[in-house]
Protein backbone atom coordinates (compact mmCIF):
# COMPACT_ATOMS: atom_id res chain seq x y z
CA UNK A 1 0.00 0.00 0.00
CA UNK A 2 2.69 2.18 0.76
CA UNK A 3 4.37 1.38 -2.42
CA UNK A 4 1.06 2.11 -4.23
CA UNK A 5 1.22 5.66 -2.94
CA UNK A 6 4.41 6.49 -3.54
CA UNK A 7 4.22 5.96 -7.19
CA UNK A 8 1.14 7.78 -7.48
CA UNK A 9 2.82 10.41 -5.60
CA UNK A 10 6.10 10.26 -8.22
CA UNK A 11 3.43 10.27 -10.77
CA UNK A 12 1.57 13.22 -9.93
CA UNK A 13 4.73 15.23 -9.56
CA UNK A 14 5.93 13.89 -13.23
CA UNK A 15 2.67 14.75 -14.43
CA UNK A 16 2.09 18.29 -13.24
CA UNK A 17 5.71 18.83 -14.81
CA UNK A 18 4.56 17.84 -18.66
CA UNK A 19 1.36 16.06 -20.20
CA UNK A 20 1.99 12.53 -19.77
CA UNK A 21 -0.04 8.88 -20.16
CA UNK A 22 0.28 6.49 -17.46
CA UNK A 23 -0.22 3.68 -18.20
CA UNK A 24 -0.29 1.21 -15.15
CA UNK A 25 -1.09 -2.58 -15.06
CA UNK A 26 -0.67 -5.04 -12.28
CA UNK A 27 1.40 -8.26 -12.82
CA UNK A 28 1.13 -11.26 -10.66
CA UNK A 29 3.95 -10.68 -8.82
CA UNK A 30 3.79 -6.75 -8.15
CA UNK A 31 2.73 -3.76 -9.67
CA UNK A 32 4.31 -2.24 -12.95
CA UNK A 33 3.69 1.18 -14.07
CA UNK A 34 5.20 3.36 -16.74
CA UNK A 35 4.99 7.06 -17.81
CA UNK A 36 5.00 8.04 -20.84
CA UNK A 37 5.26 11.61 -22.86
CA UNK A 38 2.79 12.33 -25.22
CA UNK A 39 5.71 14.50 -26.37
CA UNK A 40 8.92 12.61 -27.74
CA UNK A 41 11.55 14.51 -25.91
CA UNK A 42 14.90 13.09 -25.70
CA UNK A 43 14.60 13.30 -21.65
CA UNK A 44 12.15 11.21 -20.29
CA UNK A 45 10.29 11.61 -17.11
CA UNK A 46 10.65 8.69 -14.81
CA UNK A 47 9.96 5.17 -15.45
CA UNK A 48 7.97 3.78 -11.97
CA UNK A 49 8.58 -0.15 -12.63
CA UNK A 50 8.29 -3.11 -9.92
CA UNK A 51 8.48 -6.49 -10.89
CA UNK A 52 7.19 -7.53 -14.46
CA UNK A 53 5.86 -5.85 -17.22
CA UNK A 54 8.98 -4.35 -18.64
CA UNK A 55 12.16 -4.94 -20.09
CA UNK A 56 12.53 -8.58 -19.52
CA UNK A 57 9.85 -9.90 -18.34
CA UNK A 58 6.16 -9.90 -20.03
CA UNK A 59 3.25 -9.18 -19.02
CA UNK A 60 1.00 -12.38 -17.78
CA UNK A 61 -1.74 -12.01 -16.11
CA UNK A 62 -2.57 -15.67 -15.11
CA UNK A 63 -0.85 -17.47 -12.58
CA UNK A 64 -1.22 -21.02 -10.29
CA UNK A 65 0.61 -21.42 -7.34
CA UNK A 66 1.65 -24.67 -5.57
CA UNK A 67 3.39 -25.05 -2.28
CA UNK A 68 5.18 -27.48 -0.13
CA UNK A 69 7.60 -27.60 2.62
CA UNK A 70 11.02 -29.48 3.11
CA UNK A 71 12.88 -29.86 6.32
CA UNK A 72 16.72 -29.39 5.93
CA UNK A 73 19.41 -28.81 8.03
CA UNK A 74 22.80 -27.02 7.12
CA UNK A 75 25.51 -24.98 8.07
CA UNK A 76 27.70 -22.14 6.74
CA UNK A 77 30.77 -23.96 7.68
CA UNK A 78 31.45 -21.78 10.46
CA UNK A 79 31.90 -18.53 8.38
CA UNK A 80 31.58 -15.23 11.08
CA UNK A 81 29.16 -13.46 8.69
CA UNK A 82 26.14 -15.70 9.56
CA UNK A 83 26.90 -15.13 13.09
CA UNK A 84 24.79 -18.40 15.10
CA UNK A 85 23.69 -19.74 11.94
CA UNK A 86 27.33 -20.34 10.88
CA UNK A 87 26.77 -23.84 12.59
CA UNK A 88 25.00 -26.55 11.72
CA UNK A 89 21.37 -26.16 12.20
CA UNK A 90 17.91 -27.20 10.88
CA UNK A 91 14.96 -24.94 8.85
CA UNK A 92 11.67 -25.67 7.65
CA UNK A 93 11.18 -23.74 4.67
CA UNK A 94 7.42 -23.39 2.78
CA UNK A 95 8.16 -23.65 -0.47
CA UNK A 96 6.08 -21.43 -2.83
CA UNK A 97 6.27 -22.23 -7.27
CA UNK A 98 4.42 -19.55 -8.94
CA UNK A 99 3.50 -20.50 -12.97
CA UNK A 100 3.11 -17.63 -14.54
CA UNK A 101 1.23 -17.65 -18.54
CA UNK A 102 -0.16 -14.87 -20.92
CA UNK A 103 -3.15 -16.62 -21.41
CA UNK A 104 -4.73 -19.97 -20.43
CA UNK A 105 -4.68 -23.37 -22.03
CA UNK A 106 -7.19 -23.36 -25.40
CA UNK A 107 -8.54 -26.95 -24.20
CA UNK A 108 -8.37 -27.01 -21.08
CA UNK A 109 -8.39 -23.55 -19.76
CA UNK A 110 -5.31 -23.57 -17.26
CA UNK A 111 -1.97 -22.12 -16.46
CA UNK A 112 -0.61 -25.52 -16.33
CA UNK A 113 -2.16 -28.84 -15.09
CA UNK A 114 -2.28 -28.27 -11.33
CA UNK A 115 -1.73 -32.49 -10.70
CA UNK A 116 1.37 -31.91 -13.26
CA UNK A 117 2.82 -29.08 -11.31
CA UNK A 118 2.73 -30.75 -7.73
CA UNK A 119 4.27 -33.97 -9.37
CA UNK A 120 7.46 -31.67 -10.52
CA UNK A 121 7.50 -29.86 -7.48
CA UNK A 122 7.36 -32.87 -5.25
CA UNK A 123 9.85 -34.20 -7.64
CA UNK A 124 12.55 -31.80 -7.46
CA UNK A 125 11.73 -31.04 -3.02
CA UNK A 126 12.35 -34.60 -2.28
CA UNK A 127 15.75 -34.01 -3.13
CA UNK A 128 16.49 -32.16 -0.44
CA UNK A 129 13.86 -32.87 1.65
CA UNK A 130 15.34 -34.33 5.57
CA UNK A 131 19.10 -34.08 3.86
CA UNK A 132 21.96 -32.00 5.35
CA UNK A 133 22.09 -29.53 2.41
CA UNK A 134 26.15 -29.62 4.07
CA UNK A 135 26.55 -33.34 2.52
CA UNK A 136 24.39 -32.40 -0.96
CA UNK A 137 26.27 -29.77 -1.90
CA UNK A 138 29.46 -29.89 -0.75
CA UNK A 139 31.99 -28.35 1.92
CA UNK A 140 32.29 -24.65 1.59
CA UNK A 141 28.92 -23.95 -0.40
CA UNK A 142 26.84 -21.52 1.25
CA UNK A 143 23.20 -23.04 1.02
CA UNK A 144 21.20 -19.66 1.89
CA UNK A 145 18.03 -19.50 0.80
CA UNK A 146 18.85 -17.08 -1.86
CA UNK A 147 20.84 -19.91 -3.55
CA UNK A 148 18.23 -22.88 -2.28
CA UNK A 149 15.68 -20.53 -4.81
CA UNK A 150 18.10 -20.79 -7.73
CA UNK A 151 18.35 -24.65 -7.08
CA UNK A 152 14.67 -25.13 -6.82
CA UNK A 153 13.72 -23.36 -10.07
CA UNK A 154 16.65 -24.83 -11.74
CA UNK A 155 15.14 -28.51 -10.49
CA UNK A 156 11.66 -27.55 -11.56
CA UNK A 157 12.50 -26.04 -15.39
CA UNK A 158 14.83 -29.44 -15.80
CA UNK A 159 11.75 -32.01 -15.03
CA UNK A 160 9.23 -29.67 -17.06
CA UNK A 161 12.10 -30.25 -19.60
CA UNK A 162 12.25 -34.31 -18.90
CA UNK A 163 8.46 -34.92 -17.87
CA UNK A 164 5.78 -32.64 -18.68
CA UNK A 165 6.52 -30.52 -21.31
CA UNK A 166 5.48 -32.36 -24.25
CA UNK A 167 2.13 -34.09 -25.05
CA UNK A 168 1.90 -34.93 -28.88
CA UNK A 169 4.20 -32.30 -29.60
CA UNK A 170 1.93 -29.37 -27.75
CA UNK A 171 3.98 -27.53 -25.26
CA UNK A 172 1.70 -27.81 -21.72
CA UNK A 173 3.17 -24.61 -20.45
CA UNK A 174 4.68 -22.09 -21.55
CA UNK A 175 5.42 -18.42 -19.56
CA UNK A 176 7.53 -17.67 -16.16
CA UNK A 177 8.54 -19.63 -13.16
CA UNK A 178 8.52 -17.47 -9.57
CA UNK A 179 10.21 -19.63 -6.50
CA UNK A 180 9.84 -18.62 -2.82
CA UNK A 181 10.77 -20.58 -0.03
CA UNK A 182 9.76 -18.97 3.31
CA UNK A 183 12.10 -19.39 6.41
CA UNK A 184 9.60 -17.76 8.55
CA UNK A 185 6.88 -15.05 8.48
CA UNK A 186 9.07 -12.52 8.66
CA UNK A 187 12.07 -13.41 6.08
CA UNK A 188 11.89 -14.95 2.77
CA UNK A 189 13.69 -14.91 -0.65
CA UNK A 190 12.73 -15.70 -4.15
CA UNK A 191 14.06 -16.31 -7.73
CA UNK A 192 12.76 -16.10 -10.96
CA UNK A 193 12.90 -16.66 -14.79
CA UNK A 194 11.38 -18.17 -17.98
CA UNK A 195 10.78 -21.32 -17.92
CA UNK A 196 12.49 -22.38 -21.01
Amino acid sequence: MRVQRFLMFQAAICFMAAPLVCMAKTSIFGIASTITRLKSSPSSCLLLKLRGGDEGRPYLPYTLAIRDSIMIAHSFHGNKNFGPAGGLHGATYTVDVEFASKELHPECNWVIDIGAASEIVADVLKQYNYKNLDNVFGEGVMTTTEFMCKVVFDGVVKKMKEKHMMNDGEKLFQGWIKVTLWESHKAWASYEGPAL
